[in-house]
């Protein structure tokens, strides 16, 4: 698959169904919490962190107890460690009613985000750095300590980040921009088996527009492929539009979409 031309994203013919199973699965693999469980084939996470990925039920694999009764009981889970309880409904979901139902139910859906993908070798990684920044690698924790100052994340908030980055089993790289010895953009990808995950892309206000995601973002990938991965994917908001630039400026088209369901007052 190439990349975009003439301004048009590029097909996604080169990845399959398979694949799409295969990065909603890398998915979850990225982001591990101590704070899980499963329940009737349901992953509970229960991280009361930011990212709503860490705090929700995610119904992915076989469900065999009746729906209605299943949906209650993690509502008293969630509620019992002080979270409200969010869906997130992929097209994965089992079962696959389970959206239809919770919609019956009063629960509203909100945040739909996009899954991007595209073969890493197809994308447009050669990005020349934009001037007077440095590229530098930093460890899991001072990532942590600079995505929360980015995202003026509470001190609940950054060390539910710094958890699953700390604890994954998975191989990662955290890449940060600075200007004037200032950190002005971070991004990091994981990698699990031919799958290359990028996640945690900020940029500072006064820095945006000017490449430096982009930048980052081509050089985590063009890592990525040198370790042997084969396909890149991602996942955004619908609504970020200046996100949504940089990864079509990459290559990069939607491959798949999921959002949440939650009571009305807890989406968030």
């Amino acid at each position: 698959m190439a990349g975009a031309v003439n301004g048009e994203a590029p097909t996604l013919a080169a990845v399959d169904a398979q694949d799409a199973r295969r990065i909603e699965e890398a998915g979850l693999n990225a982001l591990q919490t101590s704070l899980q469980r499963f329940y009737d084939g349901w992953l509970l996470r229960l991280c009361p962190g930011k990212a709503k990925r860490g705090r929700s039920v995610n119904a992915h694999f076989g469900s065999n107890l009746p729906l209605t009764d299943k949906i209650a009981w993690c509502e008293r889970e969630y509620a019992a460690r002080g979270l409200p309880v969010l869906f997130r409904i992929t097209p994965f979901v089992q079962p696959p009613a389970l959206d239809g139902v919770l919609a019956a139910q009063g629960f509203l859906a909100f945040d739909e985000t996009l899954v991007q993908a595209a073969p890493i070798a197809g994308l447009s990684l050669a990005i020349e750095p934009p001037f007077g920044v440095t590229l530098g690698e930093v460890d899991a924790d001072a990532f942590a300590d600079v995505t929360a100052a980015m995202r003026h994340s509470s001190a609940i908030e950054r060390e539910a980040h710094r958890e699953w980055l700390v604890h994954s089993p998975l191989p990662r790289r955290f890449v940060v921009l600075r200007e004037g010895g200032a950190v002005v953009c971070a991004a990091q990808v994981t990698l699990d088996g031919e799958c290359a995950g990028v996640f945690d892309v900020g940029t500072i206000v006064a820095a945006r527009s000017k490449g430096y995601a982009t930048y980052a973002c081509a050089e985590l990938l063009a890592w990525a492929l040198g370790q042997g991965a084969r396909l890149g994917y991602l996942q955004v908001t619908a609504d970020n539009a200046a996100a949504l630039a940089v990864y079509r400026r990459l290559g990069f088209a939607t491959l798949y979409t999921y959002h949440y369901r939650a009571r009305p007052g807890e989406c968030r």
